[in-house]
């Protein structure tokens, strides 16, 4: 069992960008599938599938590179911890290298990114910031 499965699921995305690889598999949650599609939506992952198994299921990414190979995530960074709750309002959701990267947030509505939080003036837990 883990500690913080969050924490897991960014560094076998954050190891697998590393080596190069196309895809990553991780133990599936709610949670995890709705940093996924804030990630797809984002352009920073190509896709996403569940795979159904007699355990919890598995979630895998499709990882997105750019056009001559390079890296589109640089940086994959938990905020949140279990040991250490980050809760943000709306007007304290920090704007990650100006608006270049994103900020993922938890909240009341799913797991949503900065931009919607803004737009749906709701905020919550600061799961991760990616850029």
């Amino acid at each position: 069992m883990w500690s913080d499965p969050i924490a897991d699921m960014l560094t076998r995305i954050r190891n697998a960008i590393r080596a190069g690889k196309s895809q990553v598999s991780i133990p599936a949650s709610k949670v995890k599938k709705g940093i996924a599609e804030v990630l797809k939506g984002e352009g920073y992952i190509e896709d996403y599938d569940i795979i159904e198994d007699t355990k919890q299921g598995l979630l895998r990414i499709t990882i997105k590179y750019g056009p001559r190979g390079e890296k589109l995530i640089h940086s994959i960074q938990r905020e949140s911890r279990p040991g250490r709750r980050l809760y943000v309002g709306v007007d304290n959701i920090p704007r990650v290298l100006d608006g270049l990267g994103i900020a993922v947030v938890s909240t009341s509505r799913g797991v949503l990114s900065d931009r919607q939080c803004r737009e749906n003036r709701t905020g919550g837990e600061l799961l991760c910031t990616v850029y």
